[in-house]
């Protein structure tokens, strides 16, 4: 069964590897890249004098860009600024992004990037070095959100703001958590205690798996590329996840959730434990959980591992074709201010990548949990760095499905998991 079906898996890459606008779990597969980027034109820091318009794309707007575009133009007057919605969630603003950069198109300065694109646009020539504007903010930014846009030693954009995983849990029936395994222990006890969780085929259980690999001291890939998933830590991660969900600990029904699935059904009190993101907690809040749910920073994997979480959030990136990249550099100074930073998080609930907002009394006031939030979000890690992580990720979320649903073996598992994203590897 594993043979063919990584047959299938290889000959789907190969497949979508030869159309670089076809789809790949949502995702278009771009051209052959090399492991280093490209010379690039550096954002110039002296944005004095910054006149004209320009424009930022991105996706879809909850609220954020349409007061931040107004408080902009508002300040500087002989410079406007336009947000121009691409896609209506991750995946399509993505190929949206990407049709723009393969074409030429010359309509977007500034592109809201997810903070997985960083190394595949770098390499594509999509970007200016931002390594001026990144040092000119270095002091103030959290160290975790500059691994996102750093690639071959070079920065490709600026944190704007920031996410990472938190543990939610039901305070009258289990404990604040301390580690996986304690949460596995408590949840398998009882079926009310038991882990809600994203481990359906798609980039949440890539996410889950790499916050308690990395807690556990695990990795995919060194600093040189090197594989390096066929560890002993894959295989205590795997086996914990595996038996968990083949003996209730986790509910069996999260193969088919994502985040939203996951949170109604903790919402619902079925369960002890929900692997969320931040922004869960007002919905909840308004539920009967809320009053009986507690927030903690994900833990580590065992006593011996240091708690770990994978960062999510966006980061602002100048396009290399930008025909104002003085007034593109002024929207990334005004985006990363303390003010900006503050109004983020106060008004839009956002994570911010300012290090000092989180000990803010207002903030501290206003987030219940930013203690927590702030303690993930510096104990996080980037997911694995490559110009073909879409690829990679694939091939992680493929193959821990494959193992936790019970269909393989962990051996099995780990050894098709290395040699899939070896091939992934070899498409650049």
């Amino acid at each position: 069964m594993l043979i063919t079906r990584g047959q299938r898996w290889l000959a789907s890459l190969l497949a979508l590897s030869a159309l670089p606008l076809a789809g790949c779990a949502g995702y278009p597969v771009v051209h052959q890249v090399g492991e280093q980027a490209p010379r690039a034109e550096l954002a110039r820091t002296d944005t004095t004098g910054a006149r004209g318009e320009v424009t930022i794309c991105g996706v879809r707007d909850t609220g954020l860009w349409e007061t931040f575009t107004a408080d902009f133009n508002a300040d500087h007057p002989g410079l406007e600024i336009h947000y121009i919605e691409i896609g209506q969630d991750t995946d399509e603003t993505r190929t949206q992004a990407i049709q723009r950069l393969q074409g030429g198109s010359r309509q977007c300065d500034i592109f809201l990037t997810d903070v997985t694109w960083t190394s595949e646009w770098a390499a594509q020539g999509w970007l200016l070095d931002h390594s001026a504007l990144v040092e000119q903010h270095r002091a103030d930014l959290i160290p975790s959100t500059l691994d996102t846009v750093e690639y071959d030693e070079r920065y490709w954009a600026v944190p704007f703001y920031t996410n990472a995983g938190l543990l939610f849990y039901r305070d009258d029936r289990v404990p604040r958590p301390t580690t996986w395994r304690q949460v596995y222990a408590r949840a398998g006890q009882n079926e009310l205690n038991r882990v809600e969780m994203q481990a359906k085929q798609y980039e949440g259980l890539t996410v889950n798996f790499l916050e308690m690999l990395y807690s556990a001291g695990g990795s995919v890939l060194d600093s040189e590329g090197n594989i390096t998933i066929d560890s002993p830590q894959t295989r205590e991660v795997l086996r914990l996840m595996a038996h968990g969900l083949d003996t209730g600990a986790v509910d069996r029904a999260s193969l088919t959730y994502n985040e939203d699935n996951a949170r109604r059904a903790y919402e619902s009190g079925v369960a002890g434990y929900l692997r969320q993101w931040p922004s869960a907690h007002e919905l909840i809040s308004q539920t009967d959980a809320g009053p009986v749910t507690g927030v903690s920073s994900l833990p580590a994997f065992d006593e011996d591992g240091e708690p770990a979480a994978v960062l999510g959030g966006w980061n602002l990136a100048i396009a290399a074709t930008s025909d104002n990249i003085a007034g593109a550099a002024e929207v990334i100074d005004y985006a990363t201010t303390a003010e900006m930073q503050k109004k983020l998080v106060l008004e839009h609930t956002q994570a911010p990548v300012f290090a000092a907002v989180y000990d803010d009394p207002q903030v501290r006031a206003k987030i219940p949990f930013i203690r927590e939030l702030k303690q993930s979000v510096f104990n996080a890690r980037s997911r694995p760095k490559s110009p073909v992580y879409t690829q990679i990720s694939r091939a992680i979320y493929d193959n821990v499905y494959e193992v936790v649903s019970g269909r393989t073996d962990v051996e099995s598992g780990v050894r098709e998991m290395s040699k899939d994203i070896r091939t992934a590897q070899e498409t650049f």
